[in-house]
Parts: structure tokens; sequence; C-alpha cells
């Protein structure tokens, strides 16, 4: 079994300062395979806020799977935007915009969804679908495939769907031909888990998808600050949420969810 701390939306520039130290020791405490941070690491991708996150990222464990998300490109220097949009990104957080882990029990792909020409919305293109296929079906058929993107590829209906990845039902059935069992994304700033079997009818696939909320903005949307930790053995999944506990002044587990697997569809177990 395999533990995955999952971060998102961390909007370094509009951050709660009394979050990052109990963030950071209680990452450190659960002591994960691997940390992803699904996007946004930014408010609005100037430097100092690259440089906090960055700060903030050396003090968590690793290895790291990260990706950006829309705020990490320029929204108002324009010729940043459309000319070297990710230049500050790949300074200080990483040159790598298709980071992948992999062991024995787990591959990890994170994929870049962030796009110069939309202000919010999230893009994958075919070349992008087709090196996930391609690294996904090479690896090894016992291995749990995870993808990681700031934008969902899901969400609850009441949702805009706007917020969709755009190709996302291209997408969906390339993941179904390699077998992507896990899905995990941000930019809602709402936790969520289901399977993809209600908007994506693929025969014999459903795909799990979890949604985290903000780990440490003060942009809020109805919810505490939070983040997921996922639990993965080859055909059971265990999603626990850590919600910020105002009293205590600590993250502590919320709500606990757990899926299984069964011939290449993920359901919740009560």
């Amino acid at each position: 079994m395999r533990t995955i701390v999952h971060l998102s939306d961390l909007h370094f520039g509009r951050v709660d300062q009394a979050l990052l130290a109990p963030l950071q020791r209680t990452v450190a405490a659960l002591a994960p395979d691997v940390l992803v941070v699904s996007g946004d690491l930014t408010q609005r991708a100037r430097t100092a806020e690259f440089q906090a996150a960055r700060a903030f990222l050396d003090t968590l464990p690793g290895p790291q799977i990260v990706v950006p998300g829309n705020h990490d490109i320029p929204l108002y220097n324009v010729a940043s935007r459309f000319l070297t949009p990710l230049r500050k990104y790949t300074r200080y957080v990483t040159l790598d915009l298709m980071p992948e882990f992999v062991d024995d029990e787990i591959a990890v792909l994170g994929i870049n969804t962030a796009r110069s020409l939309t202000i919010k919305d999230g893009r994958i293109n075919r070349q992008q679908i087709e090196q996930i296929h391609q690294r996904m079906s090479a690896v090894d058929p016992h291995l749990t495939r995870i993808v990681v993107t700031h934008h969902p590829f899901d969400m609850p209906d009441d949702y805009d769907q706007k917020d969709l990845v755009n190709r996302a039902p291209q997408a969906m059935q390339a993941f179904a031909n390699c077998g992507v069992d896990l899905l995990l994304a941000g930019h809602l700033h709402v936790s969520h888990a289901h399977n993809t079997a209600q908007r994506y009818e693929i025969s014999g696939y459903a795909a799990l998808m979890v949604q985290a909320g903000t780990a440490t903005s003060t942009r809020a949307r109805g919810e505490h600050n939070s983040f997921n930790v996922l639990r993965v053995a080859h055909d059971r999944v265990q999603v626990e949420r850590y919600s910020w506990q105002q009293a205590s002044g600590e993250f502590a587990p919320s709500q606990t969810e757990y899926f299984q697997r069964s011939a290449g569809v993920w359901t919740e177990q009560c």
C-alpha cells in the first residue's frame, strides 16, 4: 500500500500564514510515498509568490509531483502571458511539465492543463493524450495508474461544466484504453471523490476522480481549508480528508471514503 498526500490550490499571495507550519508538520508526520500538488501554487504568478511557494515546497517531503494551474500563468502582463507563460513556474518550481513517479505499486503522471488563451479554463491536447496513453500502457499492469492535473475531468452536476478539461471525453477514452485508475485534480476549492461512470459511459471502465480543496488559500468556497490523503492498494483506495480545525490550530481527519475496483470499474464501498 502506498500513501499519497494530495495538496492543491496553495495560492501564495493569498495564503493564510497561520496554516503553513501546521500543514508542514502534518504532511511530514504522514510520511507520504509521494506528494502531489495539483496546481495554482500562486495567486498572480508574481516572482515573490513563486519564491514563497518554492520555499514552502522545500519544507515538504519528496518525491513530489507538481503541476501548474491557471493562476500560475500571468494574467495582467500580456506579453509574458502569451510569450513566456510558464517561465517563472519553470524557474522556481520545476522544468518538468510532465513529472512522473513510478515504483513497484503505483505510477503517477502529472499533466499541464493551464493555457495562455484561457482565463481560467483548462485544456489537454492530442499530443498529451497520446503521451499519457504511451506512458501508462508501458508500465506493469499490476500498478495503480494515477494522472494529476489542475483542471478536473469530472465533477458533480451542480458545478459549472466549463471547469472540465477541454477534450475530456477523448482523454477519458484513452484513459480507459490504458487503464488509468485515479484522476487527481484541484481548481474548484472543493473536496470530492466519485467515479466517472455517470458522465462517461465507457463499457467496463470507470476511473476514480478525487478533487482536493484549497490547502492554504484565503479564497475558500464554503469549505474549510483541506487536503487529501490517499491510501492506495492494487484494487482498493481510501480517501481521507484532512481539514483545518480552528479550535486546535491543526489539520485533522474529517471524512474518510473507501473505493474498490472490480473489472476496471471503481465504486464506493459503504
